[in-house]
């Protein structure tokens, strides 16, 4: 089913900015690169939040290949945030950025944040990208972190995104939408579940938003016109999580 559509990026004649946002765990790019840049090109994203970008060999390299092939530049991240990239398009000003590598449980992944402020339209936003652990506890650990880093940013407006290991029902979840707006459970579109691909059954990532954010639409893409079936199976073994959202005028 071809879902309705989703607002384009504009600036309204109020002042208030509509932007897209999506957030796409990649697998390192070990899959079908063309068809993931197909896919995020197909989305028109003002900024991504990517999960597992590449983090070794040439890494540099392939996430300026991705940002090329779709129209984007690097913002931050990528392996000196232990996974997790930002990508933007030319409308998004960049203030500042940093990434976070978090505590490393041994035996356990490292994880970390790949975190922003940019300016649209001349207001500000702060962007993180997060991937949380696999383990129960790790993962809440880091969900506080993620909401302390949100706290520490100084802006107003922010967005988060990533991939929680976690579903609606878990802690970690459950923490982060108490604190931000699930924008899927907000204002659904498309399609929930994002793993795995071939068989998806379950939501296990997703944008979040501050309240001051305005949520017009949040859901797998599926159906949007450019976004095959086929791409989306080989490009990577997560489904990406598209939205748009309204970010208010910047005051007076």
């Amino acid at each position: 089913m071809v879902p309705t559509p989703l607002p384009d990026s504009r600036t309204e004649p109020d002042g208030s900015a509509v932007i897209r946002v999506l957030s796409y765990n990649i697998r390192s790019m070990r899959d079908d690169c063309e068809a993931l840049a197909r896919v995020i090109t197909a989305c028109a994203p003002d900024l991504v939040l990517v999960q597992e970008a590449p983090r070794f060999f040439r890494w540099r390299k392939r996430a300026a290949w991705l940002a090329a092939r779709t129209d984007l530049v690097v913002l931050g991240g990528g392996a000196t945030a232990a996974g997790p990239l930002l990508l933007c398009s030319l409308r998004a000003t960049v203030e500042r950025t940093q990434d976070v590598l978090l505590p490393l449980t041994p035996g356990l992944h490292r994880r970390g944040f790949a975190t922003s402020v940019v300016r649209i339209a001349g207001t500000r936003i702060g962007l993180l990208s997060f991937h949380l652990s696999l383990q129960r506890d790790e993962r809440l650990a880091q969900t506080e972190m993620l909401l302390e880093r949100l706290d520490e940013m100084g802006v107003e407006h922010a967005i988060a995104a990533g991939d929680l290991n976690d579903v609606p029902t878990g802690d970690a979840f459950r923490r982060l939408a108490g604190r931000l707006q699930d924008c899927w459970a907000v204002r659904p579109w498309g399609e929930e579940h994002t793993y795995s691909p071939d068989d998806p059954r379950r939501r296990i990532d997703a944008i979040f938003a501050t309240e001051g954010i305005e949520v017009l639409g949040c859901g797998v893409p599926a159906g949007l016109p450019g976004v095959t079936e086929a791409d989306l199976r080989a490009a990577t073994d997560h489904l990406p999580v598209l939205a748009a959202l309204r970010v208010p005028a910047i005051r007076p």
